[in-house]
């Protein structure tokens, strides 16, 4: 039976120790998807929409990558983390805009939630600067799509469920 890393043997809740763990290259990729009604959607110019608050998606990727760098500031049991790369790519297909936060570093323990806070707050941004033409923006899913180094590779299938 698996057990939760973050709990010890008392069951309370615990940092991970990495001490004793390898230094490998850790790459993870995760992804939002943000469904713009129409009335964000009629405000997209070529790949972009520019508000009153500046370049919406431009700012998201500036906010993202900040939140990467910061997730162990709003994750309790999250290791500080010396990110070596971390890109943010969004992406318009249909009525959702696709971001996609991938994040690289040579360490002990992986970038998982780093990719995920980087695409979620990314997200949460473009809904920030964009719910003056609709609160009708739906972020309607995060997931890591795939991670490499450590002690086991994850690529999600299509669908979004868990692959081999």
């Amino acid at each position: 039976m698996s057990k939760l890393t973050h709990i010890d043997e008392h069951n309370r809740p615990t940092m991970v120790d990495v001490g004793d763990k390898a230094v490998t290259r850790r790459t993870a990729r995760a992804q939002t998807r943000v469904r713009l009604p129409a009335a964000v959607r009629d405000a997209v110019d070529g790949d972009e929409i520019v508000g009153r608050k500046g370049p919406v998606f431009a700012t998201a990727i500036i906010a993202g990558v900040m939140a990467a760098k910061r997730t162990h500031e709003l994750i309790p049991f999250c290791h500080p983390l010396g990110l070596e790369k971390c890109t943010i790519d969004i992406r318009l297909e249909g009525g959702d805009a696709v971001i996609e936060c991938t994040c690289r570093v040579e360490h002990k323990t992986g970038v998982e939630m780093e990719a995920l806070t980087g695409a979620s707050v990314a997200a949460l941004t473009i809904y920030d600067m964009c719910k003056a033409l609709s609160h009708d923006i739906v972020i309607a899913e995060t997931r890591l799509v795939e991670k490499t180094g450590g002690k086991s590779d994850f690529r999600a299938s299509e669908e979004g469920v868990a692959g081999e």
